[in-house]
């Protein structure tokens, strides 16, 4: 009877265990369900969006999926880097400041420059870092020094996107790891690529920076376009998987600036080639522009009144009336005498050059040797004429005398042209150098 008993409370009990068995796994499979219902109703995220607009005018020349939100990855460090610059504007970062890693930046994922908690780098050493290697200790480093936490500087990376009109981006840390709630578009990222332009045209010129050396190592910079297409002086490259393969770029020709987001490359080399086909499209829309905002002058010659008549009675080829006309003169621009915005003191001009272009990488050349000397100057590449021929002076201007001679001395050494000009003859020197450095290098 006792044995009877015993089996009968036991079974019971293995029924009820079977029951909480069975009650546990409809509750998973419900929850399960309702995950998968969730994630496919959380709107889906582009593998693939691009933008090409002109830096001057905002035009946009070409856009696929532009505002469709998605993983910015390293373009991110794009943010970090113009809060780094507004703080080195401010007076709040120095160049030369040293900034402590913390043991949060010294255990980041890859990439990153190894640096070891308890060391200090330079506010310059984590920019070059940043544009070059896409360190993402380097990135936690001056999100720590300027947030007090990476979290914090997050958000005012968010803010700051607002105030820029970036309405569709949010920010969760520094570096542009994998986080679900971190999204951007190709057209937020334009419009960013597009102030660090115009907001810091003197900082901008790291962007273009091709290699960086680091204790011992040479870091080449991921941005192939500044190695392979013409004009190229910037952005970022960005790579996470959810992302596929970014990148925001920045070209000039002439006098246009094109600022091109690509979002969602196969390959690195895939993704180069898809930006230079959509740069070179938007090159060829702006010239039509460029051509019509320049009309050929007419000729003042009045065509003899007999050829009139031989016209009348028989009917002349037009392009046989083309090649009788004399050929127009060449009139060069009228040129302002004075240099507009352009600061006091002593300037340094590093070549007088037939063309823009030259003008400005040389300007940017001559930054990249002497950053510290030239952090607080102006740029300016104005034209003049030299007799019958248009140039361009490519100046820094803002400098102390000491300053001046010994940019010039630095660059000198380093086979750069370079002459220190006074305020009081900022209008006068250019055609001297026009001789030797005319020619693009």
């Amino acid at each position: 009877m006792l044995f009877h008993s015993r089996l009968a409370i036991a079974q019971k009990m293995t029924l009820n265990s079977n029951r909480i068995r069975s009650k546990r796994l409809v509750f998973c499979l419900i929850f399960g369900l309702f995950a998968l219902l969730s994630a496919q109703t959380t709107p889906a995220f582009a593998r693939y969006a691009s933008i090409v607009l002109d830096a001057d005018t905002g035009q946009v020349l070409h856009a696929s999926n532009p505002d469709t939100r998605n993983y910015p990855a390293s373009l991110t460090k794009m943010m970090a880097l113009y809060l780094v610059f507004e703080a080195l504007k401010s007076g709040k970062l120095k160049l030369r400041q040293q900034l402590p890693v913390s043991a949060r930046a010294a255990g980041m994922a890859p990439s990153k420059l190894g640096v070891k908690r308890g060391e200090t780098i330079s506010v310059e050493t984590a920019i070059l870092a940043l544009v070059t290697k896409s360190a993402n200790d380097a990135a936690v480093v001056v999100a720590e020094a300027l947030g007090g936490t990476e979290a914090k500087f997050a958000r005012k990376m968010t803010k700051k996107a607002r105030l820029l009109g970036m309405q569709r981006t949010t920010f969760r840390n520094a570096s542009g790891l994998p986080n679900r709630r971190q999204l951007s578009t190709a057209r937020d990222m334009a419009r960013l690529a597009r102030c660090l332009v115009k907001d810091f045209p003197h900082r901008y010129s790291y962007f273009s920076q091709s290699s960086y050396r680091f204790r011992g190592r040479n870091y080449k910079n991921h941005n192939n376009l500044l190695r392979t297409y013409a004009g190229t002086d910037g952005v970022k490259t960005g790579y996470i998987r959810a992302s596929g393969f970014n990148l925001a770029a920045s070209v000039v020709r002439g006098r246009k600036r094109l600022i091109g987001v690509v979002f969602g490359g196969r390959t690195a080399k895939s993704r180069d080639k898809h930006m230079a086909k959509l740069l070179d499209k938007g090159f060829q829309k702006l010239n039509p522009v460029v051509v019509a905002s320049k009309p050929r002058p007419k000729s003042s010659v009045k065509p003899k009144k007999a050829a009139t008549k031989v016209a009348s009675k028989k009917p002349v080829a037009k392009k046989q009336i083309a090649t009788a006309r004399p050929k127009p003169q060449r009139r060069l621009p009228k040129l302002p005498r004075k240099l507009p915005d352009a600061p006091k003191g002593w300037s340094i001009q590093v070549g007088a050059y037939k063309k823009f272009e030259p003008a400005r990488k040389a300007v940017h050349k001559a930054i990249a040797r002497i950053p510290k000397l030239t952090e607080n100057t102006h740029i300016s590449i104005a034209p003049f004429n030299a007799g019958d021929t248009l140039m361009y002076r490519a100046r820094l201007i803002g400098l102390s005398i000491s300053s001046a001679r010994t940019a010039c001395k630095r660059l000198e050494s380093r086979k750069i042209p370079c002459v220190a000009i006074p305020p009081d003859r900022l209008n006068d020197v250019g055609a001297s150098q026009s001789q030797t450095a005319a020619q693009p290098r």
